[in-house]
């Protein structure tokens, strides 16, 4: 049996949107083109705006396709920081205040915006993995030009309060960006009542293909484009649109707004995670289990690493992540984890588990079986934990 819980790093494609791509394969032309064939391809790409637009409450004018939410992060923080600053002074530094948890497409463009003189606060967050809203408001300053705050973590799940979060920033006149890309099309999304200003996803994160993306931007806000060229997107992302990636992302979010599976889901992520706790001893949940995605659960199993426990589940065909794909190259602890309080040698044996609409109970059951064997297999060869029974 293949096993596929490692949803949080990239998503399978649904049936419906294969066939999706297979009756678009002849729709080539350019979008851009006033021919027939250009014009059928506008007719799919603009489609699938309504769709993206209609789920988040939102213009179609509003949504920026892009390659990913890496490059709508980049085009955010590096746009805002270059054309806009609420100080007073052209010489004043702009600040950006963001947190310590999130992805490196925001941590590290921070980096590089600061080597390019930018000033960049970083949030704190609490062993539930949430932001305290008091130390946001202390570090608001005059030339303060956009808080970025991911909604929900890629590795251990954890919502943050992000209308509090746009509150305490429209107060004071504050830009705020989200990464979006682990709520987006798991949850309801309303940018109108939220009144955030900019907010990223990713395609493939919610069953399309990889290479496409987007950026909602509320009318009202300009930002500087990152990639400079055509007339495409607003003039704000030139380069021929990815036609068929943009059909594929339409027709995923709505079938996955049709399935209204998430009831599902986070019963299969609770029957998982209760297994776990109640049938394999030190075993610690990281991060909320309130505020969090019903889809996720991140589970440090004491005495064992957690690549080696992959490896291992991937000989059974079962596919679980040690954190962000992103950074999976690193061998140091997650960041995430670490920002937690979470001990190194925790962090090192953690396992995150991010499930779909694609998986089923006997999956689960399968995993439990596989799971249990393996971690006390792992155990018995590891001279921590046989220390640790002396």
């Amino acid at each position: 049996m293949k096993v596929y819980l490692d949803n949080n790093a990239t998503t399978p494609l649904l049936p419906e949107v294969k066939q999706e791509i297979i009756e678009s394969l002849e729709i080539f032309g350019n979008a851009s083109s006033k021919h027939s064939f250009g014009q059928r391809s506008r007719e799919k790409v603009e489609n699938s705006r309504k769709i993206i637009a209609d789920y988040l409450n939102a213009d179609p004018k509003e949504i920026i396709f892009t390659s990913g939410a890496s490059e709508g992060n980049n085009l955010v923080l590096k746009g805002v920081s270059s054309c806009g600053t609420t100080c007073s002074a052209l010489s004043c530094k702009p600040h950006i205040i963001t947190t310590v948890i999130e992805h490196p497409s925001i941590a590290n463009t921070a980096r590089c915006i600061e080597g390019l003189g930018g000033d960049i606060t970083y949030l704190k967050v609490g062993k539930d993995g949430r932001i305290d809203l008091e130390e946001l408001k202390e570090k608001i300053r005059e030339n303060t030009v956009l808080i970025s705050v991911m909604w929900a973590n890629n590795e251990i799940g954890t919502i943050q309060p992000i209308k509090d979060i746009i509150a305490i920033a429209k107060e004071k006149g504050i830009k705020v960006h989200t990464d979006a890309v682990q709520v987006f099309g798991k949850m309801p999304i309303d940018v109108k009542e939220l009144g955030v200003d900019f907010l990223t996803f990713s395609g493939h994160k919610f069953n399309a293909l990889k290479g496409t993306g987007g950026l909602y931007m509320r009318c009202a806000n300009h930002i500087c484009p990152l990639i400079h060229g055509g007339h495409q997107e607003g003039m704000l992302r030139a380069g021929t649109e990815n036609s068929l990636g943009i059909i594929s992302m339409g027709k995923a979010l709505e079938i996955n707004l049709q399935q209204k599976d998430s009831k599902r889901i986070a019963a299969l992520r609770d029957d998982l995670e209760d297994f776990i706790l109640k049938n394999i001893p030190n075993t610690y949940v990281n991060g909320s289990r309130e505020h969090r995605l019903y889809n996720t659960t991140n589970i440090s199993f004491e005495f064992i690493e957690g690549e080696s426990l992959l490896l291992m589940l991937d000989h059974f065909g079962i596919a679980v992540s040690t954190g962000s794909a992103c950074s999976s190259d690193s061998l140091e602890a997650s960041p995430v984890l670490t920002a937690l309080g979470v001990k190194e040698e925790l962090a090192h044996s953690s396992v995150r588990f991010s499930l779909g609409p694609l998986n089923t109970q006997e999956e689960i059951d399968f995993v439990k079986e596989k799971l249990k064997f393996t971690v006390e297999r792992l155990r018995a060869m590891s001279p921590l934990y046989n220390s640790s029974e002396m």
